[in-house]
């Protein structure tokens, strides 16, 4: 019984239909999303510069999951933003406040990417 629980829970054909729509969201969000696709390129930007810069270890891991919250916070704000665009089309102060909460998570997740920008590569750029 509990190893035909286990087989069945993680049978390979829907682990890849989830696979699958888990990749069709993220093209989406390519295709249809500016701010994704300069998130996008600001995180690679920064990894390779990380790679050239030869950080220590710790500082790319740190690095990738910075860039990593930065890609997780904008993929909440625009599910949260076409839920609620679903919802209505009319004006709503309370809609408003909504979408610009989500949006500020955005902005933190930036700011705190920034800052680890900052600490970690501005003295081994310009060598103080």
């Amino acid at each position: 019984m509990p190893r035909r629980l286990f087989r069945d829970t993680f049978k390979f054909p829907a682990l890849k239909v989830s696979l699958g729509y888990a990749v069709k969201g993220i093209a989406y969000l390519f295709i249809f999303h500016r701010n994704m696709r300069i998130a996008f390129l600001m995180g690679i930007a920064a990894c390779l510069l990380g790679i050239y810069l030869k950080l220590k270890g710790v500082e790319l891991m740190i690095l990738c999951l910075t860039i990593t919250l930065v890609f997780m916070a904008e993929i909440f704000n625009t599910a949260i933003e076409l839920m609620i665009d679903m919802m209505t089309e009319r004006y709503h102060p309370v809609i408003k406040i909504a979408k610009d909460i989500s949006a500020a998570v955005v902005l933190i997740a930036c700011l705190n990417a920034f800052a680890i920008g900052y600490i970690l590569f501005f003295r081994r750029i310009f060598h103080f």
